[in-house]
């Protein structure tokens, strides 16, 4: 794999919108094109090298591209989004929509992930090594389809309203969550669609499951709080991540009609 490193230079700027650091973006590219793409800095552009030294090799296909934005860049905005293909790894902090809407290739984020990473993903691979801000997973504002493939696993915690309008695909929180972890699960989900997997190996203050429709969500800390809207099963021995784990299991959310699954680790 052919890799670009883009390393931040010093230079100051207020908040960066750069879906150009992309894979597809780049592949078959020179490094002067590459230099030359625009990033939104509020209502002005500017080209990419502005802000960053670019150096390595280009691939001629995304999926023979990689890239390494080598350092912490918490006001950068769309890295890794739309992406189909290819590999980023980031050695810090991003900010929002990292991953957003992206159907394949892998991202790794070595830092913390700000809000609306992952969403309405399709497909491909999101590791954050640290936290996630809320609506991880989740729908675009003002719409009611979320993640729908692929997978995203964070090692540290996540905000509110993770995975919201999931429709497929895993999310794993090695952490715990905020509120409403899970909300409108499966609402829009079609009846192929099997409405997604979010495991939380933390704890939740409540609200897990809000109006889901169709899922399966696994909890094993706590819920401070559990919704009326969900009914216990009894338990079940289920294998989670390749290990078998004791789980009460609630079905719901019964406002909804839903028939997704609450699995609460016994």
């Amino acid at each position: 794999m052919e890799k670009i490193t883009l390393t931040p230079n010093g230079e100051k700027y207020l908040v960066l919108e750069a879906d150009a650091i992309c894979p597809d973006i780049f592949a078959g590219k020179s490094l002067k094109d590459i230099a030359e793409l625009e990033v939104w800095e509020g209502n002005a552009t500017w080209p990419l090298s502005k802000f960053f030294q670019i150096t390595g090799s280009v691939a001629e296909a995304p999926e023979d591209q990689g890239i390494v934005v080598n350092g912490s860049v918490p006001r950068v905005k769309y890295i890794g989004a739309k992406m189909t293909a290819g590999a980023v790894l980031c050695q810090g902090d991003v900010d929002m929509y990292c991953g957003a809407w992206m159907k394949g290739g892998r991202i790794r984020v070595k830092g913390n992930a700000d809000s609306f990473a992952g969403i309405q993903m399709e497909g491909g691979e999101l590791i954050i090594e640290g936290n996630a801000g809320d609506y991880l997973g989740g729908s675009y504002r003002g719409d009611w389809r979320g993640m729908k493939g692929g997978t995203i696993r964070v090692k540290g915690n996540a905000g509110y309203t993770v995975g919201d309008y999931i429709m497929g695909g895993t999310i794993v929180i090695e952490g715990n969550v905020n509120l409403n972890a899970g909300i409108h699960a499966g609402k829009g989900a079609g009846s192929k669609d099997p409405g997604g997997k979010i495991i939380i190996y933390g704890n939740s203050p409540g609200r897990v499951g809000g109006q889901m429709i169709k899922g399966n969500i696994y909890v094993l800390g706590t819920i401070k709080a559990m919704l009326p809207g969900f009914s216990p099963n009894g338990e079940e021995e289920i294998e989670c991540e390749g290990k078998p784990t004791a789980f009460k299991v609630f079905n719901g959310d019964h406002a909804e009609l839903g028939k997704g699954k609450l699995y609460v680790k016994v």
